[in-house]
């Protein structure tokens, strides 16, 4: 949910991975697949809130969130509806485009989604930000890009983190090897790195999704209990 990186691959392609960086004693189920109103969904599940941070559809979609928008906010007692949720209701909907300009965000915390679009041969990256008054929603190029939650990461430590990605992306292949070795950098401190670990909150999953022609493949990593598994979609 807090860092999150976007590799654009040759024909359409792409590798998008996902460090969850919560409280180890939240607990999830790891990826699998759903059937939701004829839709086939896979995703790994959050059992508090019974949404998901990251997974794609049969719409040939893929959304990822991120907690917060542009700065740290002051939570609120309530919500009217977890983040999650609305992320399985993107995965489900049938134009993501007009879907997003029609939603209704009002009591819903504020967050980051990164959405990649591959319909009609074309692929399509999108960012959804939510500051809790106004949803800028952007069409981005398909380029490498970093991601960093505003609620764990200052502008400061986004900026050092974007040096670590651009100084990484000058020196590697993109591949799902090399990407998921950066999403475990232990560079700098503890507190900031890309792996990172505090006192009540740390990396707890990586989840890498790497789409080639029309095979697509996600890998999840449980770093608290050291298991792994994968899935072609």
């Amino acid at each position: 949910m807090c860092t999150v990186t976007f590799l654009p691959l040759k024909k359409s392609g792409f590798i998008l991975t996902s460090n969850r960086d919560e409280t180890p004693l939240r607990e999830t189920i790891p990826p699998k697949k759903y059937q939701e109103n004829g839709i086939e969904m896979v995703f790994p599940k959050d059992i508090l809130a019974g949404g998901t941070w990251i997974g794609t559809s049969s719409k040939n979609r893929l959304v990822c969130v991120l907690n917060g928008a542009f700065t740290k906010h002051k939570r609120a007692t309530s919500y009217k509806k977890s983040r999650g949720i609305i992320a399985k209701e993107i995965l489900k909907c049938d134009n993501l485009e007009a879907y997003i300009q029609a939603l209704n965000l009002t009591n819903i915390e504020p967050f980051t989604m990164v959405l990649v679009d591959w319909n009609n041969n074309n692929l399509n990256l999108f960012e959804l930000v939510w500051d809790a008054h106004e949803k800028h929603f952007t069409k981005l190029k398909n380029e490498p890009k970093i991601w960093s939650s505003s609620t764990l990461y200052s502008d400061e430590f986004k900026k050092i983190r974007q040096n670590w990605f651009t100084k990484w992306l000058s020196d590697t292949e993109f591949t799902s090897e090399s990407i998921l070795k950066f999403h475990h950098s232990e560079i700098g401190t503890k507190a900031q790195s890309i792996l990172m670990k505090r006192p009540h909150v740390q990396t707890v999953s990586i989840t890498s999704i790497k789409k080639q022609n029309r095979e697509i493949e996600m890998f999840y990593e449980d770093v608290v209990d050291a298991k792994i598994s994968s899935l072609l979609i």
